[in-house]
């Protein structure tokens, strides 16, 4: 790109920011440049989106994914039979035993068989792997190559191998091990006080993209690093759609008068300077809302079933589904909101499995299976399914060995990412040994990344139509690792 595109670029970018901050009276302004920044804009069909899933909590994906060869399943089934709640799963082939305790590895049967393509890494064709058994719709997806599984990634400065780590002889990642600092490391690329994500810089980068800015990065579950930019903030939702100022419309303390006198105190214009900037942001906030809100609301999709949750036997609502129907609502009104390019962001709590692993993981991967699986449907009636890519996070893994009922905190973990563009059916990155005392893990069987966040990061990114300089300044680890590309996305 020469100097005069990338100056041409930025220009359309800031201003389209303009735009989407001044409110309705920038609205003739956002029109003419949303019509200069055609070239980059292109088609309606134009569109894609990333859905960041995040597991709070800190995943114990060695019960999630799981290799099954003899020797990886003797040393799985022998470590973690730990009493006095063994957390070891039942073999391929076990038939559930509805007498069992409800969520217990008896109860719930065997693994589930998958077969990756081991095209991506000839290393694993060695080994046999399965998933979870609440994730039969999670088998499903991977089994029709809309689904692939990401292998022992996590945050990483530079490739690391167990000797450096000991010897400290190469950078690790700040603050390993803990909740709060690991979040942000892999939202942010930093610990605890980072400011910026890595989903907040593609949203900077390609919000030009869209009439406004304001549509770009939305959060379906709160405040989070991981969307937060330097110049395009996280608009939060709920499953309601946005939330309005309260007292603007209706009766205020009884009286319809105190309502209009409210609004006019809020909107009025203003000659102390910060005064005035008040009454910018709430009439941007008034107009984003008016906006959102009158999109959303015509867009519709089917509403997700109840799942079944094995720790309790009986169906229930699942409120990650839930947050995935609003986001594929939010899709759905991309014409309507002007966005080719957006970042969105849910959750899921509960993986802070230091006791009673075995009923919380049942509930808690039927849930993510279900959501998952009723996304993918959605987003086909929606007529997306190739334009949308979800990828799974967390805080960390978990030791592999157990305490008796759970597991505590480590550091590399498996991981999900679902899409029509995904490359699915595959396993990507070198499966690592189980168990302890050997090179792939640190310490208690928490094992040490053999793939960087960064990696991840970076896939997504190129896909999105981040460019490979700019992939560069939003991961700037990224030079370390040999391998930009994990390959997992068309």
């Amino acid at each position: 790109m020469t100097t005069n595109q990338a100056s041409r670029r930025e220009f359309l970018r800031r201003a389209t920011i303009l735009s989407g901050s001044v409110g309705s009276a920038g609205l003739p302004f956002a029109l003419n440049m949303a019509t200069m920044g055609a070239a980059v804009a292109q088609t309606a069909s134009d569109y894609k989106a990333i859905v960041c899933l995040f597991m709070y909590g800190g995943n114990d994906s060695a019960n999630m994914v799981l290799p099954w060869d003899d020797a990886s399943w003797q040393t799985y089934s022998t470590l973690r039979a730990t009493a006095p709640d063994p957390i070891a799963l039942k073999p391929v082939g076990t038939a559930a035993d509805a007498t069992a305790a409800a969520g217990s590895p008896a109860a719930l049967g065997g693994v589930l068989s998958i077969a990756p393509k081991n095209l991506a890494n000839p290393e694993n064709a060695a080994r046999k792997f399965a998933l979870h058994p609440s994730m039969t719709e999670t088998k499903s997806l991977f089994d029709a190559g809309r689904l692939a599984i990401i292998a022992n990634a996590g945050p990483l400065v530079t490739p690391l191998t167990k000797a450096e780590y000991q010897k400290g002889t190469k950078t690790r990642p700040a603050k390993l091990f803990s909740h709060n600092d690991q979040q942000s490391m892999w939202q942010a690329l930093g610990p605890e006080g980072a400011r910026v994500g890595w989903g907040g810089r593609f949203g900077d980068l390609l919000a030009g993209n869209n009439s406004t800015s304001t549509f770009t990065n939305i959060s379906v579950q709160g405040n989070a690093v991981y969307m937060a930019g330097n110049s395009v903030f996280q608009y939060q939702v709920t499953n309601n759609g946005a939330t309005a100022i309260g007292g603007l419309t209706g009766s205020l303390f009884g009286s319809t008068a105190a309502t209009t006198a409210f609004k006019s105190i809020i909107t009025a214009d203003n000659q102390n300077l910060l005064g005035k900037e008040h009454q910018v942001i709430v009439r941007r906030s008034m107009d984003a809302q008016a906006a959102f809100q009158s999109a959303f609301t015509a867009s519709t999709v089917t509403a997700p079933t109840q799942y079944y949750n094995p720790a309790q036997r009986a169906n229930a609502n699942n409120g990650l589904a839930q947050q995935l129907q609003t986001v594929a609502r939010i899709i759905g009104a991309r014409t309507a909101l002007g966005t080719k390019r957006q970042v969105f962001f849910v959750s899921i709590g509960g993986f802070d499995t230091h006791d009673n692993q075995n009923r919380a993981h049942a509930d808690l991967y039927a849930r993510i299976s279900h959501a998952i699986n009723y996304f993918d449907a959605t987003l086909a009636t929606l007529g997306v399914r190739e334009q949308v890519t979800l990828f799974t996070a967390s805080d960390f893994g978990r030791t592999f060995t157990s305490n008796g009922d759970g597991t505590d905190h480590g550091w590399g973990g498996h991981h999900f990412v679902h899409g029509g563009a995904v490359k699915g059916g595959e396993l990507y990155g070198r499966f690592p040994q189980v168990g302890i005392n050997h090179d792939d893990e640190v310490g208690s069987g928490s094992l040490l990344p053999g793939i960087a966040v960064d990696q991840v990061g970076a896939t997504l990114g190129k896909w999105f139509g981040v460019s490979d300089a700019n992939l560069d300044m939003v991961f700037p680890n990224l030079g370390n690792f040999s391998k930009r590309n994990l390959g997992f996305l068309g």
